[in-house]
């Protein structure tokens, strides 16, 4: 039988071009970059500070729009895609993890959990109590994030970013602000939750060790992805 081989791929990048302009002067940020990822895998970008790791995020994401190029999320064109259908996608199908945790402050750990399923209009109980026993936060729901440890932060953005059960979860340093056992704490976390949700991942970090964690590692360098150069023992 005669398989379709883009039926596994969620993401496909061509020759995706992106440029800023400030204080009269240019930077070519990204340059003719490529990039495919299949269903639930899981790719660790490294790179230089300022290389475009976030920005190439950000344009996987919705949050930006590029110069040129192609960006096919699903057999969806993420490029060709107005305001409207871009909320969607953000709300419903790519979620975030941020360096900052960025919770909703004066929600407790319980609701900041549901909002973005409640926004997706995805909101499975069952599944939701499934993840909290997962991350072990059954004894934080009625907190405020305040009041939590970074650690515990962490667990709750995971939460958050697959309640609703996206096709893709973006993380950008997602352990940035924790210590290394934490941090391999959490990714363990991440990763074992996004298996249960059935996400991919697509996370930036600076870290050999957490990208290690991961299916693939590449390297933004150039404005273009590479395979890590290994270098002897």
């Amino acid at each position: 039988m005669w398989l379709n081989p883009w039926m596994n791929l969620l993401l496909r990048i061509k020759g995706l071009n992106k440029t800023y302009h400030a204080s009269g002067a240019t930077q070519a940020v990204l340059n003719d970059l490529e990039l495919e990822l299949t269903k639930c895998s899981s790719l660790a970008i490294k790179g230089d500070s300022g290389c475009g790791k976030s920005t190439l995020l950000h344009l996987i994401g919705g949050l930006d729009i590029p110069d040129s190029g192609e960006i096919w999320f699903d057999g969806d064109p993420v490029h060709q895609m107005g305001e409207l259908s871009l909320s969607r996608l953000r709300r419903t199908r790519v979620s975030y993890i941020f360096q900052d945790y960025q919770l909703i402050p004066t929600l407790s750990v319980n609701d900041n959990i549901r909002f973005q399923a409640i926004l997706a209009k995805n909101l499975d109980f069952e599944f939701i109590e499934s993840i909290v026993r997962q991350l072990d936060l059954g004894d934080c729901l009625s907190k405020l994030p305040t009041q939590l440890s970074g650690g515990q932060q962490q667990r709750v953005a995971i939460a958050r970013a697959i309640a609703h059960k996206p096709q893709l979860i973006l993380a950008d340093e997602p352990t940035g602000n924790l210590d290394s056992r934490n941090s391999s704490t959490a990714i363990e976390l991440l990763l074992s939750a996004i298996a249960v949700a059935g996400s991919a991942l697509v996370m930036v970090t600076h870290s050999d060790e957490m990208a290690s964690a991961l299916d693939r590692t590449l390297t933004l360098e150039s404005g273009q992805l590479h395979e890590p150069v290994m270098t002897a023992a």
